[in-house]
């Protein structure tokens, strides 16, 4: 059985010291939850206080974005190395605003997804249509490509820990959020491509998350979703009772 996976994607929020105290309440807050993957993912320069304070807890630490390469003459960029160094075990790769804004392209992820399972980092690789892409109906086709793209040459036996988040774009942070049915439909399709890559076992276990302005009152309606294990949550995990409401309603899905 696949765990499901509560990740928090804080974005450009938060200093170091409002993480480390977001952090230290929902490290105590959460030390009973025993059936999902808890995950908070600030921003570099919270990293290390975070992942500090969290040691030994139920909570685990993931980085935003990092450079495929191992150092060099990259001003600004972080690479694997560092993140590792930080404490992070995951890291959130081609969500749609580093495409959107930043110019990432299906390559620059597929560079980064390898280069983050060669650290042993666990990537967290983000896929997902336009608003207009879903009126034209080519939702599994532009999801399809985008998933082939970013594991291109990656065998099974390297992806250990791999993750893939349907954050459909129109969804991300509009509020608006794809009916649960939706989303099963595109997460079991991802599922498919990736049978078709990695093969039958490794697609079964592989966790797919949703994402797209997930809240505690929607969240029991995606988690129940076979193909649905977790949720990339932006807005909600900034506030500490929203995140916590999300992973307490994934928790009573498990008990059901």
């Amino acid at each position: 059985m696949r765990t499901p996976v509560i990740a928090g994607n804080w974005k450009m929020n938060k200093t170091a010291t409002e993480a480390v105290s977001f952090c230290l309440e929902l490290r105590d807050r959460v030390a009973d939850i025993d059936r999902v993957d808890i995950l908070v993912c600030p921003p570099f320069t919270a990293l290390k206080p975070v992942a500090d304070v969290l040691d030994g807890s139920r909570v685990m630490v993931g980085a935003q974005n990092m450079y495929a390469a191992d150092e060099g003459a990259y001003t600004g960029e972080v690479s694997p190395r560092m993140l590792l160094d930080a404490g992070c075990s995951f890291v959130i790769l081609g969500h749609s605003e580093r495409r959107q804004y930043f110019g990432e392209t299906d390559r620059m992820v597929n560079e980064k997804v390898r280069v983050a399972l060669r650290y042993g980092l666990k990537p967290i690789v983000c896929v997902g249509e336009s608003l207009e892409q879903r009126e034209k109906g080519t939702t599994t086709t532009v999801v399809g490509e985008q998933v082939r793209n970013a594991l291109s040459g990656v065998a099974a036996e390297e992806a250990a820990g791999l993750v893939i988040a349907y954050e459909p774009v129109w969804a991300i942070g509009t509020g608006r959020t794809a009916s649960p049915k939706d989303a099963q439909e595109v997460n079991a399709f991802i599922r498919e491509v990736v049978a078709g890559l990695l093969g039958a076992s490794f697609a079964g276990k592989v966790c797919i998350l949703y994402g797209g302005s997930v809240k505690p009152d929607n969240a029991r309606d995606l988690m129940s979703q076979p193909d649905i294990d977790g949720a990339l949550v932006g807005g909600a995990s900034l506030d500490i009772n929203s995140f916590i409401g999300i992973i307490t309603a994934t928790q009573e899905v498990l008990k059901t």
